[in-house]
């Protein structure tokens, strides 16, 4: 007869995705509701390259989106209202949101000012039931800061945070451990945190339109199609994910990226890119505050046979000069067509307060 284990069973980990919803938007129509009902957006001018940071519902229904070009969202939306940003004021809402969360679990890890995850394994409050939690959550938020946050409740990141999504706006998803299996197989390929357009129609080529149809395929043919991500496709297509919460995150860069569906078929095609990237990127820098803690520049590039290279220099701020340098001289190393270009900062810890970090997210 063997004798009696004394070994802990694991705690079965409970996972809270939450996030606000329309977040700057929110928090204007809460200080005008006379902005409520119509389209409006928080974001830079038009008339200087600007980007839109976020917007409400009603912008949305006109295809106005986060990330987008501010002239190319005024002319789907005539009418839009685009109010510049009030950093300070949403700072502000945001340290009395994550206040609450805190409340509940000291593991709160930000991804930006209107998003986190709470780990609640070990909470006590409500017999321990994450979907209590979160419920209990959103209503404090609603009643105590006055914007409205929606949930996901999941054992791992990746489904909290899919199904924080799927009742949006102002909206609570539960996915149980029992319920994974088959929530995960239906999923679209797209809904995988960093396959994006030009990924999804790849995989949708090669037959596998749901997380479920790539599940036959093995590490190896991933890891030929996709590289170093295919072996994340592999666990996440089976709703493994084992990062744990983290309440502390250093940010060392920030970037923005974009694959083209046709490839730019030279240099002088890339710099022609380069405008609306850095556009973009200034915008996330503005966002996270991070100005007095840019130490260098960065361009990436991968070309059409899937090779990447990256060029960097020491700088404090984006130069459109210097990173047409660095581009050329990146692009000189294989003179190839390009399917991806990006440009970012590094970031050093001098003068350094916390960044929040803007995502420039279609899906996770």
């Amino acid at each position: 007869m063997s004798a009696p284990s004394d070994a802990t069973p694991p705690v079965q980990r409970k996972i809270i995705h939450c996030d606000c919803d329309c977040f700057y938007a929110s928090v204007e129509m809460r200080d005008d509701p006379s902005l409520r009902g119509r389209p409006m957006a928080v974001g830079g001018s038009p008339d200087r390259r600007g980007v839109i940071a976020t917007c409400n519902y009603e912008a949305r229904a006109f295809g106005v989106r986060s990330a987008m070009a501010s002239a190319q969202a005024v002319k789907r939306c005539p009418d839009l209202l685009i109010l510049r940003p009030a950093m300070d004021k949403y700072r502000e809402v945001s340290r009395q949101i994550f206040a609450i969360y805190r409340e509940y679990t000291e593991l709160v890890e930000p991804l930006s000012l209107d998003e986190a995850y709470l780990d609640v394994s070990l909470c006590t409050q409500h017999a321990g039931s994450a979907t209590r939690i979160a419920e209990e959550i959103r209503q404090r938020v609603r009643d105590q800061v006055g914007v409205t946050v929606s949930a996901g409740v999941g054992p791992s990141k990746f489904v909290a945070k899919i199904a924080s999504d799927w009742n949006k706006p102002d909206g609570l998803f539960v996915v149980r451990p029992a319920a994974v299996d088959a929530f995960v197989a239906a999923l679209p390929v797209d809904r995988i945190h960093g396959v994006g357009t030009v990924t999804a129609a790849k995989l949708r080529r090669l037959g596998a339109q749901t997380c479920g149809d790539l599940r036959p395929w093995s590490a190896d043919r991933l890891h030929r199609e996709f590289g170093a991500f295919g072996a994340r496709l592999y666990k996440l297509c089976r709703g493994v994910d084992e990062r744990e919460v983290t309440p502390e995150r250093e940010r060392k860069s920030i970037s923005v990226e974009e694959t083209y569906a046709d490839d730019l078929p030279d240099l002088q095609a890339c710099l022609a890119e380069l405008e609306p990237l850095i556009a973009m990127l200034e915008a996330r820098i503005a966002r996270a505050q991070a100005h007095g803690t840019i130490d260098k520049l960065t361009v990436k590039l991968r070309f059409s046979d899937f090779r990447q290279t990256t060029v960097e220099c020491r700088g404090q701020a984006p130069d459109r000069a210097v990173y047409a340098r660095l581009l050329s001289e990146g692009h000189a190393r294989r003179g190839l067509p390009v399917r991806l270009l990006g440009v970012g900062v590094a970031t050093s810890d001098r003068d350094r307060a916390q960044l929040e970090l803007f995502e420039w997210r279609q899906n996770y």
